[in-house]
């Protein structure tokens, strides 16, 4: 009877169907968890009953199993993890790996929970089991879950064979593994996980990092740990860097430096310094090396002042170590300019500019600068050569030279004009420089020998142009060497030896226009008038224009000055085969010398000629200035009459401001010989081509003319030409306008009708102009039919204006006759009384007709 007592405390009544439905199916997954649904507010110990009753007949079941498992965590939360009940779950998930050891799901959770119950060795071993129960496929859920539990406890040496382990599996996650072996100060093995991954060609960082960031991180941390990683070779590793990232040179250098300098071989390291400033290439690594040495040699002496600052007494061993640093950090300083120089050198030994520089900073070191000219000038190719060879060649000539040793300096100057240089013009500045080295020592035959020896011409004939040849077979066409050889020659050798000079640069077809002015100039001063004419005759057949420019204006003003008079049809030819195809830019100058000898030497009349001439040959720009001088000369010889045709000819040809301009100097000069009607007659072909709107300075002074020369008549005539004139471009302005109305007349309707936004008031504008200007004209037309048809009235204001002429005309004339004044009585009756005499005409007057 107590056992049923005991068993109603388990069940009671409502469990009787579910006990039936299990005994009926006692396999079935479903029928369980409805029995554990209903029974889940009961006492655990009746929960979990019926959970191994059900794992008993299923114990296959995952559901249950992890169901099960999941209750009893829930029941042990809050417990010490040294209660029995933990043991009693362990006991469980032991029970159910038996049947669910492939499921990952039932490990993590047996994991878990051994991990909060704080067994590392039992924790450890259950995730070893679980590795090897579980396929490798599932690995990748078990290993964060341990590598997470050997990271939270301080057992590194563990961690790390677990890490290891792992690696076999994830070799991508090494970077994890070196994060961790950093944080437990593990360094020689990262350093040495590092050299794996950088020396590894098939990793690939999964957080983005380069070859070169994980080589900066290896060399970051083996040169600032040198006593901490031992299982490498850090020289060898760094100067495979050095060999592999040639970009990074400075920053591998200096940690190379700075693991001797940890390590406390400090002359290593000071080796270590000299040799990378020496190999270097790059200004920047450069700048990077020498500021580490740098700082390093000035920590090295402040360190040992402190040190000896700390002794009472110093020894001289001590103070000849702190005058030795004190030294090397001076020396260091002032070698910085060679230093660098040796970097740029490095970077292109073919620097021209960068040899000068050295041989500068070596000032006052004359075995070193030997060494440097020596090491240049066998360095340097003339193919790739940055600047000019030569001037190396002859500045270490010069630098014996200024040491006195002329004969070393010629030696030099021989082999300098052996060199293959790229251009004549080096080779030719090399024989110069030693020619004019020979005249600084007075050695006046040996510099023209040189000259001679360098413009002798080869055994064949050669092209100077032909860069297949060498530049030592094309030197003797050199124009450099000839106009050296040709100074020389008029300063040192005579007549006959100069001239076969000039004549054999003449005859090479290598002359300048300059060259045959000094061959010229050369042969004049010697009174060779004739020979310098004809040298000039040859510069010119050998030169056109604008080259013989210089030429001929030397030659004309020469054979002018020479002759004066003479020869004046030589020189009428000369002028003429001077002025035949001579651009208008260079006219001017040689058509003014011909009139000017025509005026001096030959006749007005030819003067004149040239001058029209003149005219018509220079640029149009200088026309004006070539008509004023015309007129002037004309005015000059055959007086101011004369100049009328020329005015014409100047207002028919010039541009319209000139024409305009020369149209007022017209009228002056007609207005000073008392020609009014002719000068009314140059204002009014004149206003043809002034709008009143820009030519307000014509009109003026046509106005002024009229009020001083005209009356009312002549001033209302110049009125209404400017008012026809005004008209006329008025209408040529209309005429682009109307042709823009025509298009938008296009839309019908009024103003009014318009679109919105259209500009109304500038169009009733515009409409009001073009009828002003049709009045305007048609004032014009009536005013050319001489009146007929009465009076046409041009605007309402024309009679006011008339009043205005004829005041204005009133006032301002003081010779005109006022017939307008009213004659008194007396006036009249004086002018009866005066007795008038009559004589007889004398008959000579009629002439032939009385």
């Amino acid at each position: 009877m107590a056992r049923y007592s005991d068993l109603a405390d388990f069940f009671s009544e409502e469990d009787l169907p579910y006990e039936e439905e299990i005994l009926r199916n006692p396999f079935s997954v479903k029928h369980w968890l409805r029995y554990i649904d209903h029974k889940k507010d009961a006492p655990k110990k009746i929960v979990n009953l019926l959970y191994e009753r059900a794992l008993k007949e299923l114990p296959g079941s995952y559901k249950l199993w992890h169901r099960y498992l999941k209750l009893r965590r829930e029941q042990v939360k809050g417990l010490c993890i040294i209660d029995p009940e933990y043991e009693e779950v362990n006991s469980a998930f032991e029970r159910a790996i038996v049947f669910m050891n492939k499921m990952p799901r039932i490990w993590l959770d047996y994991c878990k929970f051994m991990m909060g119950q704080q067994k590392i060795t039992r924790t450890r071993h259950l995730f070893d089991r679980a590795l090897g129960a579980l396929p490798i496929t599932q690995h990748n859920r078990i290993w964060p879950l341990y590598l997470e539990f050997v990271k939270s406890h301080n057992i590194p040496e563990t961690a790390v064979r677990v890490y290891r382990r792992y690696l076999k599996f994830s070799p991508q996650d090494a970077e994890d593994y070196v994060t961790y072996l950093k944080e437990a100060e593990r360094l020689d093995e990262v350093a040495v996980r590092l050299a794996k991954l950088v020396n590894s060609d098939d990793f690939v960082s999964k957080y983005g990092k380069s070859n070169h960031q994980l080589w900066n991180e290896l060399c970051e941390l083996i040169s600032q740990n040198p006593l901490r990683v031992k299982s490498l070779n850090v020289d060898a590793i760094i100067r495979s860097g050095l060999r592999r990232y040639t970009d990074q040179l400075g920053q591998l250098w200096n940690s190379l430096a700075d693991y001797y300098i940890r390590s406390g071989l400090f002359e290593r390291a000071r080796d270590i310094y000299e040799e990378a400033i020496q190999t270097v290439t790059t200004v920047r690594d450069f700048s990077q090396i020498f500021d580490a040495y740098a700082q390093f040699e000035e920590l090295s002496l402040s360190k040992r002042m402190e040190e000896l600052s700390s002794k009472q007494t110093a020894t001289e061993e001590d103070e000849a170590d702190l005058d030795l640093r004190m030294a090397r950090l001076a020396d260091l300083m002032e070698r910085r300019p060679l230093l660098l120089n040796s970097v740029l050198l490095r970077q292109n030994p073919h620097n021209v500019a960068e040899w000068h520089k050295r041989v500068k900073l070596l000032e006052g070191k004359p075995i070193e600068i030997i060494s440097t000219y020596t090491e240049a000038v066998q360095t340097v190719d003339s193919k790739l050569a940055v600047g000019k060879l030569h001037s190396l060649w002859v500045a270490f000539a010069k630098f014996y030279e200024e040491n006195g040793q002329i004969e070393d300096a010629r030696i030099i100057f021989q082999k300098g004009t052996e060199v293959n240089y790229t251009k004549v013009d080096d080779l030719a500045t090399v024989w110069c420089e030693w020619s004019e080295m020979e005249i600084r020592h007075e050695n006046y035959e040996e510099s023209l020998k040189l000259m001679q020896k360098a413009t002798t011409p080869p055994p064949r004939k050669v092209a100077y142009h032909d860069e297949s040849e060498t530049v030592q077979a094309r030197l003797h066409k050199s124009l450099k060497i000839w106009s050296l050889y040709a100074d020389l020659e008029e300063s040192f050798g005579t007549f006959k030896t100069c001239k076969a000079v000039y004549d054999r640069i003449v005859d090479l077809k290598i002359a300048t226009p300059q060259i045959i002015m000094n061959f010229a100039l050369f042969l004049e001063e010697n009174n060779y008038f004739e020979e310098a004419f004809k040298a000039y005759e040859k510069g010119i057949s050998l030169f056109k224009w604008p080259n013989v420019y210089d030429i001929w204006n030397t030659y004309l003003t020469k054979f002018l000055k020479r002759y004066e008079g003479t020869k004046l049809e030589r020189a009428r030819d000369l002028f003429e085969q001077c002025l035949d195809g001579c651009p208008p830019q260079f006219a001017k100058a040689l058509y003014l010398l011909y009139a000017k000898m025509e005026e001096e030497y030959g006749l007005a009349r030819h003067a004149m000629a040239v001058y029209e001439r003149a005219t018509k040959a220079v640029q149009s720009d200088e026309q004006f200035e070539m008509y004023n001088i015309y007129i002037k000369k004309a005015a000059d010889m055959y007086g101011v009459t004369k100049t009328r045709p020329i005015y014409e000819k100047a207002i028919e040809q010039l541009n319209e401001t000139q024409s305009r301009e020369m149209c007022i100097r017209f009228a002056d000069m007609e207005r000073k010989l008392g020609e009014i009607d002719r000068a009314r007659a140059i204002y009014l072909h004149c206003s043809q081509i002034c709008d009143p709107r820009i030519t307000e300075d014509f009109w003026q002074t046509w106005k002024e003319f009229e009020i001083k020369h005209g009356n009312e008549d002549t001033m209302r005539e110049m009125l209404r030409i400017k008012r026809s004139v005004q008209a006329m471009y008025n209408t040529q302005v209309n005429m682009m306008s109307a042709q823009m109305l025509a298009q938008a007349a296009s839309v019908s309707g009024t103003v009014s009708d318009l679109a919105p936004g259209a500009s109304d008031g500038m169009r009733m504008l515009e409409a009001r102009a073009a009828e002003a200007a049709a009045l305007e004209r048609a004032a014009v037309t009536q005013a050319a039919a001489g009146g007929r048809g009465g009076i046409m009235f041009v605007r309402g204001e024309t009679a006011a204006r008339d009043i205005e002429v004829s005041e204005a005309a009133r006032v301002a004339n003081p010779d005109e006759i006022n017939i307008d004044e009213e004659i008194s009585d007396e006036e009249e009756e004086e002018e009866k009384d005066v007795p008038i005499e009559t004589k007889e005409v004398p008959r000579a007057v009629f002439g032939n007709l009385g």
